[in-house]
């Protein structure tokens, strides 16, 4: 059985009236596991290839908290899984365990950033 790659449609080759799609996505790190706790970390990630944001590129946070972001049209779509410390672990430093995934899903047409 073969499989045959499908190239990513791009703005040149489709129906001029279809929309072309691309998924946006956000990861913020909050400060607990309430949404509208403080962000304390964060990533994104731009599937139209207009932007190319890396870790580190900014001092100031995108949203202050996760409700934020959802005012600002971001779906949610995963959540941190709460998991209790191990006993005798609860103050150890480790990686940022209240992490929520959001997504956008923009028209590469329309001239909207990040």
């Amino acid at each position: 059985m073969t499989i045959e790659a499908i190239p990513p449609a791009s703005a040149d080759t489709e129906d001029a009236a279809a929309p072309v799609l691309r998924q946006q996505v956000l990861v913020l790190y909050l400060a607990s596991s309430a949404l509208d706790s403080q962000v304390v970390g964060w990533s994104r990630y731009d599937g139209t290839g207009r932007t190319s944001p890396t870790t580190g590129d900014s001092d100031e946070p995108p949203y202050e908290s996760g409700v934020a972001a959802l005012r600002d049209g971001w779906r949610l779509f995963q959540a941190a899984q709460l998991i209790p410390p191990y006993p005798g672990h609860e103050y150890d430093v480790s990686f940022l365990k209240h992490e929520f995934f959001f997504e956008r899903v923009v028209d590469v047409r329309a001239r909207t950033g990040f």
